[in-house]
C-alpha cells in the first residue's frame, strides 16, 4: 500500500525556463510589419490543436476561426478594416478572424457529456447567458491562441479596428458565429518595432485580499 504523500514531499510543479517565458511574454512584441515568409497550413492546424486545450467553462469551446491567407480572401477582408490596419493586414501571411459561436451549447452533449450542460443554455430565456458565455470564453480562447502561436514560433499582431458587421456578413453569413477580434500571424520584422510601451506596476493593478 502506498503511503500518503505529505504536501511538503510532493514534487514541485515545473516552471518554464527563462527562454520560454521570454518567447511567450517578456520579450514578445505585437508586430505590424512582416517578413515575406509563408505560414504552412500544417502549422495552423497545430496551432488549433494546441490552443483548443486551454480551459473553458464546461469545456464549451465557443471560439471559431477563419484563417485568411489567400489573395481573394484578403481582398474580401480589406474593405472592413480601419485604414490604420489595412496595410499591415494585407502584408501579413495570415490574418485570423477570431469569432465565437452564440449557439455553442449545441455541442455540449459531446464536449461535456457527464452533465446535461446544454440545458443550462437552451431556450430563448437563456439567450443573454449564451452570448455572455460565448463572448467570455471565446475571448479567453483568443488569448490562448496568441500564447500558443508565440510558443510555436509565430509572431502576432492582435487588433480591433474593423467593421464587425461587415466581417460577420462576409465570413460568417448564415451561421451563429460573431467576430470578436483579428490577429495577424506570421514572422515579424523586428527592425521596425517601436520601443516597448510601459506596463502598470503590481501595486497599481493588483491587491492581495
Amino acid at each position: 500500500m502506498e503511503e500518503n504523500m505529505d504536501a511538503a514531499d510532493a514534487p514541485e510543479s515545473k516552471s518554464l525556463d527563462q527562454e520560454a517565458l521570454d518567447q511567450i511574454f517578456l520579450q514578445a512584441r505585437t508586430h505590424n510589419a512582416w517578413q515575406d515568409r509563408p505560414v504552412p497550413d500544417s502549422l495552423l492546424q497545430r496551432l488549433w490543436k494546441t490552443a483548443c486545450m486551454g480551459p473553458t467553462s464546461a469545456n464549451c469551446l465557443p471560439m471559431r476561426l477563419v484563417f485568411v491567407k489567400s489573395v481573394e480572401a484578403k481582398e474580401q477582408l480589406r474593405p472592413h478594416l480601419a485604414k490604420g490596419n489595412e496595410d499591415k493586414t494585407m502584408k501579413a501571411p495570415v490574418t485570423a478572424i477570431i469569432g465565437y459561436d452564440t449557439e455553442f451549447h449545441e455541442q455540449l452533449p459531446r464536449l461535456f457529456p457527464h452533465a446535461d450542460a446544454r440545458s443550462w443554455f437552451a431556450g430563448d430565456s437563456k439567450q443573454q447567458a449564451r452570448e455572455e458565455n460565448a463572448f467570455r470564453n471565446g475571448s479567453l480562447q483568443g488569448a490562448y491562441l496568441i500564447i500558443a502561436a508565440r510558443a510555436l514560433g509565430l509572431d502576432c499582431g492582435p487588433m480591433s479596428g474593423f467593421n464587425k458587421e461587415g466581417v460577420d456578413k462576409t465570413f460568417f453569413a448564415g451561421t451563429t458565429v460573431r467576430s470578436n477580434f483579428l490577429c495577424n500571424l506570421g514572422y515579424g520584422d523586428p527592425s521596425v518595432l517601436h520601443d516597448r510601451l510601459p506596463r502598470l506596476e503590481f501595486d497599481e493593478a493588483c491587491r492581495i485580499a
